[in-house]
């Protein structure tokens, strides 16, 4: 008889008090940050550098002026106008803000809009990222699909035609950097690691462990690729889950459990607690909070079968509602979401490998083709109180089945409701 792996809580009660000293500590953070907004808000006037992270042109009755996205010395993300003409990119500008009432604590945490007037221009160095970008670019003759190799590779921004396209298809999933991406990685990595350390470890020292040595240096190497496409929300969480669970695993505990991922959720918020309004951290809590319902209710089932089936199936079906809260576009044509989703498996390291040769190029004409699969689309946005009530009995099914049974029905239904 196997024995059954210690839970990552002991009892309930060392759970709670976790949850509690966690959620302490983020009431602490966000009353520092809340009084650092009061400082901003408060003052007249503020200087500061930022980098561009985007630059577009706008059209208004008058002329047309430049829209751009600003990230801060501080660490401050911002929207602003110039009527400036000239290329933005790759620069960092000496900016002089005017913060105002109008800004709440909740966009200070996040993505706001703040007038500005440009004092300084830098060019910054050309950096091994944007090295990496001009060899992907290299290898395509659309912008289009350089712009999608170099978002799902580094986390660039899409250009907005392709994001509209990509959203339609139901494959923003697949682009935005995720727990998807990172597994992969993981995968290759610590597969790839383990066929070179295995001869070795035999020979040399039999008695160290793999999961150890091999677990380490991946987690090394994936560390180092986050903060090397600039932490974005859904992957840290990510990489968050995969280094705990490493950890977890070195100590023999249970890993798919939900007290283990509300502690991860929570460490995150501490750490990083401007996460708290960011959409695509949500989102991917979400979808990892879907999976292992899924995993809870079919154990029974084999691990391929869950992998290939009900993961890609379920998960698809489960976000509808919670996606649609936020994001009212529909297409006929997410409903190839999980198709697609398994495909990607496949043609991710495929492509990573062909870019390495430089053969980047050879899918091209079919992913044109793919984008360019829809054309129209319409608007359907699930209200609040909906979301809030199917959220909740989501929860509920961590503990009963019953409301696994309705949470699969209501995403069924709205799925209909949606596309047919």
């Amino acid at each position: 008889m196997q024995l059954e792996k210690p839970k990552f809580y002991p009892t309930i009660q060392s759970f709670l008090l976790m949850l509690t000293l966690l959620l302490l500590l983020l009431a602490i953070r966000l009353i520092v940050i809340y009084h650092s907004y009061q400082d901003f808000i408060d003052k007249p006037f503020y200087y500061t550098y930022a980098k561009v992270l985007a630059a577009y042109d706008k059209q208004s009755a008058q002329r047309v002026y430049t829209v751009l996205k600003l990230k801060s010395t501080e660490g401050l993300t911002f929207y602003t106008a110039t009527y400036k003409r000239g290329d933005f990119r790759h620069k960092r500008l000496r900016v002089q803000l005017f913060a105002n009432t109008k800004i709440s604590f909740l966009d200070y945490m996040g993505t706001f809009y703040i007038k500005s007037r440009i004092k300084k221009e830098e060019l910054l160095p050309v950096t091994l990222k944007q090295k990496l970008f001009k060899a992907v670019d290299s290898q395509h003759q659309s912008s289009t699909l350089a712009s999608f190799y170099n978002a799902i590779f580094f986390a660039a921004p899409l250009e907005k035609s392709l994001r509209e396209a990509i959203s339609k298809l139901g494959a923003s999933h697949l682009v935005a950097l995720s727990g998807f991406h990172l597994g992969m990685l993981w995968g290759l990595l610590y597969g790839g690691l383990l066929l070179f350390y295995k001869p070795i470890q035999q020979k040399f020292f039999p008695y160290r462990y793999a999961l150890l040595d091999v677990g380490f240096t991946a987690m090394v190497l994936l560390g180092l690729y986050v903060w090397f496409v600039d932490f974005p929300p859904s992957l840290l969480r990510s990489y968050a889950m995969v280094l705990l669970g490493w950890f977890v695993l070195l100590l023999g505990m249970q890993l798919l459990s939900f007290t283990f991922l509300t502690t991860v959720i929570l460490i995150l918020l501490v750490l990083f607690p401007t996460m708290l309004v960011s959409v695509s951290f949500w989102l991917s809590v979400s979808g990892v909070f879907y999976i292992f319902l899924i995993l809870r209710y079919t154990e029974a089932f084999h691990t391929i079968v869950v992998s290939i089936v009900f993961i890609p199936f379920g998960l698809f079906v489960f976000m509808l509602p919670v996606v649609h809260t936020v994001f009212g576009v529909t297409s006929i044509y997410q409903l190839l979401s999980p198709l697609l989703s398994i495909l990607f498996v496949v043609f991710y390291p495929l492509e990573m490998l062909l870019h390495l040769l430089g053969l980047g190029g050879m899918l091209d004409d079919a992913l044109l083709w793919l984008f360019s699969l829809p054309s129209e689309s319409t608007e359907h946005l699930l209200p609040w109180w909906a979301t809030a009530l199917y959220i909740a009995v989501s929860i509920t099914a961590v503990w009963y089945r019953v409301a696994f049974y309705m949470i699969f029905g209501f995403s069924i239904l709205y799925g209909i409701y949606l596309f047919v």
